[in-house]
């Protein structure tokens, strides 16, 4: 088997985006798997809109998913690596101008002189009679004197490609056999504007040629570009790679995910807590199943499974409950340190937007875990999980405190006779086994139902309704504390 070149192209106009990063994934994992070679590429061109930001924010969104490439620009100070750098387009410039001149030299592309007026009345009068946009082609048979008369009169021409007719056919590694009509992509396209800057229809081909790639790996929307691309590398004497498009990732409702509809920075998937190897895994379940039932694989166990023609053609929904799901199976996965090295930067950041008061240390946090392993969905979760055990007071509200079946004087019972049964357990024995009987007992007593009791404990002590388990929270808190906020709840209840 030829060895294999595949290549990742992002464009540093906005962030790293669930659908880049899925696409990087595939091109790594088919790279990985043959063992080929793994490329990113800049693709810069949109001077207007590229900033360095965005190319750092995918640059390292890239490093964080662990999809480390093994040729791509300079980064950070560390040289190119690879033998067909520069990998950013803006210093590639020179490759497309000479690439345009031969095409312009064997009349495979033309200057085209039409002015924006003249490309609109066009476009109007076909809208009219109903006819689909095309390039109706009044620049493709000037005489070089026509040519010259239009450059004299200061009309600079953008180049034009020339299409040709017939079919372009193509085996779609995912999709199977592509057949296009030619007649079917709006006719003559540009490739470079007038004012000599390089469309992304053209570059990529020249840079794909260049970089010698074999299989290009992308999503389906560019399926209808392929042809174009095809008709390029052909003009230009070049062996055309493979193409495989992958499936489009839809919402829920099967609509395409878009930046404006949904939640797609990888970046707020970091920032709210989940887990490189949660993220890597459920990216790679969009649009490629294991075959088995297994679904929690590391990155090294899906590149040993991962094959290319396995992609499924119908788009991959996106179901954020699927990921949390998986996120949390990873959490659970992590060990006692590793977990606790994750959850500190959250935690870290509650504290200094006020949400807690103290940063907890690592063996109270690792006395946590038996609690907290279990039901994180999201490292970001842990302060609405027991952030209520690093503020000094909780502010409780009165309504929230009376469960839905009690009122206000059976909820004021409650907790004074649950503070005497509570005060009665020593605190060398401050435990969950010590504390549930007696007040399983008082409330089978006063014919109250364990629940809502429980409930107004829960309020009194966190200040929320969910928490992990009433009695390992009260064991975190402590006696002094439990006892200290019960005070505090029937002070609050208790008419003044």
């Amino acid at each position: 088997m030829a060895h294999h070149r595949v290549r990742i192209a992002p464009s540093p106009t906005g962030p790293l985006h669930i659908g880049t990063a899925r696409t990087a994934l595939f091109n790594y994992l088919h790279a990985r798997h043959v063992g080929g070679t793994f490329i990113l590429r800049l693709e810069d061109t949109d001077v207007a809109r590229s900033t360095l930001e965005f190319e750092k924010d995918i640059l390292d969104g890239l490093h964080w998913l662990g999809l480390e490439w093994d040729e791509g620009p300079e980064v950070a100070g560390e040289p190119a690596r690879g033998p067909h750098a520069p990998y950013r387009q803006m210093e590639r410039l020179p490759s497309y101008a000479a690439a345009a001149q031969r095409l312009l030299a064997d009349d495979l592309a033309y200057p085209c002189y039409c002015t924006s007026a003249e490309l609109e009345a066009d476009r109007a009068s076909r809208e009219a009679e109903r006819l689909p946009p095309r390039y109706v082609g009044r620049c493709a048979a000037l005489t070089p004197e026509e040519r010259r008369t239009r450059e004299r009169d200061g009309r600079r021409g953008a180049l034009r490609f020339r299409v040709g007719e017939g079919v372009v056919a193509f085996d779609d590694i995912v999709r199977g056999r592509v057949e296009i009509d030619v007649a079917n992509l709006g006719g003559d396209f540009v490739i470079v504007r007038a004012d000599g800057t390089p469309l992304y229809h053209f570059t990529v081909v020249v840079d794909d040629a260049a970089m010698e790639i074999t299989h290009v790996i992308r999503g389906e929307d560019h399926l209808s570009n392929t042809p174009k691309h095809i008709l390029l590398f052909q003009a230009l004497g070049h062996a055309v790679p493979r193409f495989a498009h992958l499936p489009l990732i839809l919402n829920p409702d099967r609509s395409k995910m878009s930046k404006r509809k949904s939640q797609t920075a990888i970046d707020d998937y970091i920032a709210q807590g989940f887990v490189r190897e949660a993220l890597v895994n459920y990216l790679a379940l969009l649009g490629w199943a294991t075959g088995t039932e297994e679904e929690i694989l590391s990155l090294p166990e899906i590149t040993e499974r991962f094959d290319l023609s396995q992609v499924h053609k119908g788009g991959a929904i996106f179901d954020r409950e699927r990921l949390e799901w998986i996120n949390g199976q990873w959490i659970r996965r992590l060990s006692a340190d590793e977990l606790i090295d994750r959850l500190r930067p959250f935690i870290e950041a509650d504290l200094v937007a006020g949400r807690i008061e103290w940063m907890p240390s690592d063996d109270e946090l690792r006395s946590l875990l038996p609690v907290i392993q279990e039901r994180l969905p999201t490292l970001g979760a842990i302060g609405d999980l027991v952030g209520f055990l690093w503020v000094a007071e909780l502010d409780v509200d009165t309504a929230m405190l009376i469960p839905k079946r009690w009122d206000h004087a059976t909820t004021l019972a409650g907790l004074e006779a649950a503070r005497e049964v509570i005060a009665d357990v020593r605190d060398v024995v401050f435990e969950a086994d010590e504390m549930e009987p007696p007040l399983r007992a008082l409330a089978e007593a006063r014919g109250w139902k364990a629940g809502d009791l429980f409930m107004a404990i829960r309020v009194a002590v966190t200040g929320r309704t969910a928490t992990p388990p009433l009695f390992d929270t009260l064991v975190a808190l402590g006696r002094d504390r439990v006892l200290a906020r019960l005070d505090h709840a029937v002070e609050v209840l208790a008419p003044s």
